[in-house]
């Protein structure tokens, strides 16, 4: 399972990192420490904690969120396997967006949730970037 940097963590949630220390010294977001004293958020942690922040519409108000060439990069929420497609929701900041690709294409990029991930729109379509 993938784990972030509390840095990682804010840049993903659309916040600074200081707001991510604050929010995880009071138990908002469970860390744990790495060999090298780093603290880290699972990812599945982060990615339950950003559909709930995204929900709770709490993210810091003066964030200015961009599209730079219609990429909106976040974290996967869920994914939802059919036969044959597949269903993969990123948030990304206050954004959530939800793309349907085959079943092949997540097997490929080795999708989890948790993992972070660039949207990449282009008129109707929304593509997903492993990063």
């Amino acid at each position: 399972m993938q784990s972030y940097t509390i840095g990682q963590a804010a840049r993903l949630l659309g916040v600074s990192p200081d707001t991510a220390r604050r929010w995880a010294d009071a138990g908002r977001i469970t860390t744990h420490r790495d060999e090298a004293g780093r603290r880290l958020v699972d990812g599945r942690d982060l990615a339950a904690f950003s559909v709930e922040l995204a929900r709770s519409g709490t993210a810091e108000e003066d964030t200015p969120y961009t599209s730079a060439r219609n990429a909106f990069p976040g974290i996967v929420t869920a994914i939802k396997l059919g036969d044959v497609a597949a269903q993969v929701e990123i948030q990304a900041g206050p954004h959530r967006l939800v793309s349907l690709l085959t079943r092949e294409a997540v097997e490929e990029l080795g999708l989890e949730i948790g993992m972070e991930a660039t949207a990449r729109v282009k008129s109707t379509n929304v593509h997903i970037d492993r990063t």
